[in-house]
């Protein structure tokens, strides 16, 4: 039986302080957590009922092991997440400032797995089949990762939905010129973008949200999600449809995974088939919870407590 969602890209541990508001140097304890956004979006979608995969690279170490007992406890096949001998599976740390202060600090030296998945290795015929299959620009900015995820993308072939998730992460590559060319093929080869303003930008060009979406619908996509913080989320599809949701009112604890529990919630709502209302307002629901969560996997929201927010009009 086909999967609902295979994602491919990031994975890693997250230790995140369970003091806010404390600098790194000051905090005494962190929680351990598994993170990488295209395993956080298997995570959040498994947890809408839906049978998810993450095709990834770990260390073989502890940290590896931990990281396939996670998702196996999340309920996300890990069939596709192999070790890679004499590289350790990356750990992030962040600080935590609530409301909107995050920051983030990525140990992936000298080289981070997940960027060791190659093309030979992949099962091309369970891409091709899967529903949904969602891809990461992380994993274009090294080799060997580029060539797998653009070769996944063109065996493809646009065949069901194929999401790029633009994720830009400057600290990965030298800047964004660098990483344009890369964003335009891989657009060729999706029907649906996903991302915020400084991603839109790097992907397009554009920073203004309606002219973003309109440049990635140009570029090949078919439904175009241009995330713009506190004004809400924007998506306009190739038949001329838009709908343009504000955020959820919600105390922010930590706002790291917010993108990814919208991510699992625009797959859920794009194969149940709702209309881009619907499907924006659960997505935005759902990032919205998470941000009021400490941590990002396990704070992945069930429906009853999407659904719970959306007609509340708030998260509790």
């Amino acid at each position: 039986m086909a999967y609902d969602l295979i994602t491919m890209g990031r994975i890693g541990v997250d230790l995140y302080p369970l003091q806010t508001g404390v600098p790194l140097p000051q905090v005494t304890s962190f929680g351990k957590f598994l993170g990488g956004s295209a395993s956080n979006v298997a995570v959040a979608a498994a947890r809408l009922g839906r049978r998810t995969a993450v095709i990834t690279r770990t260390g073989d170490d502890p940290f590896g092991t931990y990281l396939h007992e996670a998702l196996k406890g999340f309920g996300v096949d890990d069939r596709w997440v192999t070790p890679v001998p004499g590289l350790p599976t990356p750990v992030t740390f962040c600080e935590v400032f609530p409301p909107d202060d995050f920051p983030l600090y990525f140990y992936r030296q000298p080289k981070a797995p997940d960027l060791e998945i190659d093309a030979h290795e992949l099962d091309l015929d369970a891409v091709r089949d899967a529903r949904v299959f969602w891809v990461t620009g992380t994993g274009l900015s090294e080799e060997p990762s580029r060539t797998a995820t653009l070769a996944a993308l063109a065996h493809r072939a646009k065949s069901g939905t194929t999401v790029f998730d633009l994720d830009w992460r400057p600290m990965f590559w030298t800047d964004p010129d660098a990483a344009r060319p890369f964003y335009t093929e891989a657009l060729r080869h999706t029907t649906v973008a996903v991302g915020n303003l400084d991603e839109v930008q790097v992907a397009t060009g554009m920073r203004e949200p309606h002219a973003a979406a309109r440049a990635l619908l140009d570029a090949g996509v078919e439904l175009a999600v241009v995330k713009q913080g506190p004004k809400g989320v924007l998506a306009v599809n190739s038949a001329g449809e838009s709908a343009e949701v504000p955020p959820l009112p919600v105390n922010v604890l930590n706002g790291l995974g917010a993108g990814d529990a919208f991510g699992g919630s625009l797959v859920h709502g794009l194969l149940e088939g709702w209309d881009l209302e619907k499907t924006m307002r659960h997505a935005n629901a759902a990032g919205a919870i998470v941000a009021s969560r400490l941590e990002c996997s396990s704070a992945m929201p069930t429906p009853a407590e999407i659904e719970a927010a959306v007609t509340a009009g708030a998260v509790q």
